[in-house]
Order: structure tokens, then C-alpha cells, then sequence
């Protein structure tokens, strides 16, 4: 990891496209800086490609990030998110790598990969906030399957979303063409969704299930479930009510999978719980017994 990020600070000025006003800026890099963000709780990250890493649902996972590596930018605010909450971190000028700088790094690193005989099992789109929001996602999709297909034709290529941009006509073309069309739903209930996912864009849930369910099963739905406390009120999407409303928002979507998870690591509130193991797997019986395929991550 340190030499793959020493040769990434060998770049000094990088030069990144900005949707709203076509400027570009120079963005300086420093061990320093990246050492102190490692030290923090939360964190942002620093490449626009970066792993492999372990993933607990995908397996060898290779990261995309399309945010800028300095800011988080998302549609979201979740209470539990690992690169912290919106201008938490980061600079604010920061922006997003462009369609061309996202292809040279991926086909760069699958070089640099097979030279060490390492291979991925998924090419993963998360990163710091929302991917779908680059305005030139659906070209980097299909660039991401081009390499794909010539450096590893093995490799799954997966998309974690918050569904916050289904409206899009060009983002579902995308999320189509990819292997895993991964979308957060954390309940059936507004009022939890906005607690503990905090959208900072016009939400509705009926519209968004529906969205969902117009994937025609080709989605893929995960659930983080988290107890506690944040801003004063009380955390938990694992009540009777919330369960009860999640299901009947599956039994609509008719998802290929579930996935279901807890957090693992830090979060911008300490007051945040992990959900039991246990019950994390009687959720899971529960969604098995309603026919749809269900993995657990505890």
C-alpha cells in the first residue's frame, strides 16, 4: 500500500474536470496529509482507483472512486458512513476526476496487478459518496467493461448506489450493463430513511421503490442495519414496524438479492452500535422464508 501510494504522490498537479463550470484546479499531494486522514475515524480516499482490498460481500475487491480523492460529495448524509459526514473532511474545491483520468488509472493498475499475479474478483464503483453523481458515468461504465473484458473477463463489475438517481434514464442504461446493480434501501419507512440515511436531495420512497422495482429483478438490494443513538434521537431500523415495511418494499422490488450488514468500522457517531450477529441471521430466515436469496455480513 505505501509504495503503490508513493508512486501516486510522484504526480504533483493533477488536473480534474468540474461539471458545473468547466474549471480546473491543481491539487498538491503529501504523505503528511494522507497519514493524518489514516489517523482519523472516518476517512476519505485518496486514489481514484484503490485496492485490492477484502470485501466482505464481493470478495477481492478493486475500488472506483469517482469523487475527488480530497472531498466527499454525496446525495446522502448517512449517520454511519465511513469517509465521514458531507464537508466533514477534505477540501471543498476538490473535484471529480474525469472520464479519461478514471480510465488511464484502472488500466494502469490491472497492469500493475499482473505483474504481481493478482487478479480481482469485482471492480467495485463506491468511494467518497455517490458514483452515479459524475456526469460522465454512464461512458465510464462502458470503459470499465471494455478493460474488464480485455485485462480480467472474469471479474464482476459492481455498483454501490443509494438509488438516489434512478430518475436518470442514462444512469439505469448503466446500472443495467454492470454485473452486481447494488442499491441501498435501509427500511421501509420514510421517517428511519431520514433519519439514518439523511438525503440532502428531494427523497420519496414510493417513487424510489418503484424505481427499484422497474429493474425488473436485475438489482441487487443492501441493508445496512444500525442501533444507537445520533443527533439527539434514537437509532434502530431493526423494530417490528421497520422489518415489517422492508419486506413488503422487497416483496415489490422483487430483488436477484438481498444483502444484509452491520457496521464494522468506524463511524462519524461513537453513540452507533453494531446489530447482533443473531439478529442479523433471524432477519435473514425471515427473508429466505419469503423466497428471495439473502447473504449476511455481521
Amino acid at each position: 500500500m505505501e509504495n503503490s501510494l508513493l508512486k501516486h504522490l510522484t504526480l504533483n498537479q493533477r488536473q480534474i474536470y468540474d461539471d458545473s463550470n468547466h474549471l480546473t484546479i491543481d491539487l498538491d499531494f503529501s504523505l503528511i496529509h494522507y497519514l493524518c486522514k489514516k489517523n482519523m475515524s472516518t476517512f476519505l480516499f485518496n486514489e481514484v482507483v484503490f485496492g485490492p482490498v477484502n470485501s466482505r460481500r464481493l470478495g477481492v475487491s478493486l475500488g472506483m472512486n469517482l469523487l475527488p480523492v480530497n472531498r466527499k460529495i454525496c446525495s446522502f448524509d448517512c449517520i454511519y458512513c465511513e469517509c465521514g459526514l458531507n464537508g466533514e473532511l477534505g477540501d471543498s474545491k476538490g473535484l471529480m476526476p474525469t472520464r479519461e483520468e478514471v480510465m488511464q488509472a484502472l488500466d494502469t493498475k490491472l497492469k500493475d496487478m499482473f505483474k504481481d499475479n493478482l487478479k480481482p474478483d469485482v471492480i467495485t464503483f463506491a468511494g467518497n459518496g455517490e458514483p452515479t453523481l459524475h456526469p460522465e458515468f454512464k461512458g465510464i461504465i462502458d470503459d470499465t467493461i471494455e478493460l474488464r473484458n480485455q485485462h480480467c473477463p472474469k471479474a464482476r463489475i459492481a455498483v454501490l448506489s443509494n438509488a438516489s438517481r434512478l430518475h436518470k434514464p442514462d444512469v439505469v442504461e448503466a446500472l443495467l450493463k454492470v454485473d452486481d446493480n447494488i442499491q441501498k434501501l435501509d427500511s421501509g419507512l420514510k421517517e428511519t430513511i431520514l433519519r439514518l440515511d439523511q438525503p440532502n436531495c428531494p427523497f420519496d420512497l414510493n417513487a424510489t421503490i418503484k424505481q427499484l422495482a422497474e429493474f425488473n429483478g436485475q438489482v441487487i438490494i443492501q441493508t445496512m442495519f444500525v442501533a444507537g443513538e445520533a443527533n439527539g434521537q434514537v437509532i434502530n431500523n431493526n423494530t417490528k414496524e421497520d422489518i415489517k415495511a422492508w419486506l413488503l418494499a422487497l416483496e415489490q422490488i422483487k430483488p436477484q438479492k438481498v444483502m444484509i450488514y452491520t457496521i464494522e468500522r468506524d463511524t462519524p457517531y461513537n453513540s452507533l452500535k453494531k446489530v447482533p450477529l443473531e439478529e442479523l441471521k433471524a432477519i435473514a430466515k425471515i427473508v429466505e422464508d419469503k423466497g428471495f436469496t439473502i447473504s449476511v455480513s455481521g
